[in-house]
């Protein structure tokens, strides 16, 4: 299909409604098509477990979770490392935080320590890290998924 952009679903942390977000347009000016929301796709997003949940389940390709809480040193000193990789990664994988201390989902999802990053492909885990790691090394890993993924991811 020579000409025409793959599109992916992205859903909106606001609303809930899944969009669809064309290939060729910036990741970083997408808007949610029910409340006009910027999608935030170029940024980390807070999620709850209702929303990661409503994530996991309406959005297509990668999702990167980072589990977190504000009283962990290494979690803080990641935020700024984990936000450049979502810049880096916009349009390519979506990148939200969890906050341990707030969630229910951690204990299913197998975390026993912070930080915590939980890849996703269309709701699955994937592969996992732990520990600080610095943006290049984020990107680097998630851009790995994406090469073997065979498929657009938003």
């Amino acid at each position: 299909m020579m000409g025409v952009a793959l599109s992916n679903q992205a859903v909106c942390i606001a609303c809930g409604s899944a969009n669809r977000v064309p290939a060729d347009k910036p990741a970083a000016a997408a808007k949610c098509g029910r409340c006009a929301a910027p999608l935030g796709l170029d940024r980390p997003a807070e999620v709850n477990d209702a929303q990661l949940a409503l994530l996991l389940e309406k959005s297509t390709g990668l999702i990167l979770v980072d589990v977190w809480a504000p009283w962990c040193g290494p979690c803080r000193a990641m935020a700024p490392q984990f936000a450049t990789a979502a810049g880096a990664l916009a349009g390519k994988a979506r990148l939200v935080k969890l906050n341990a201390d707030q969630s229910q989902m951690v204990q299913s999802l197998g975390v026993s320590g912070i930080p915590a990053l939980i890849l996703f492909r269309d709701g699955r885990i994937v592969d996992r890290k732990a520990g600080l790691i610095k943006a290049d090394a984020l990107t680097a890993w998630v851009g790995g998924h994406l090469t073997n993924s065979g498929k657009p991811a938003i």
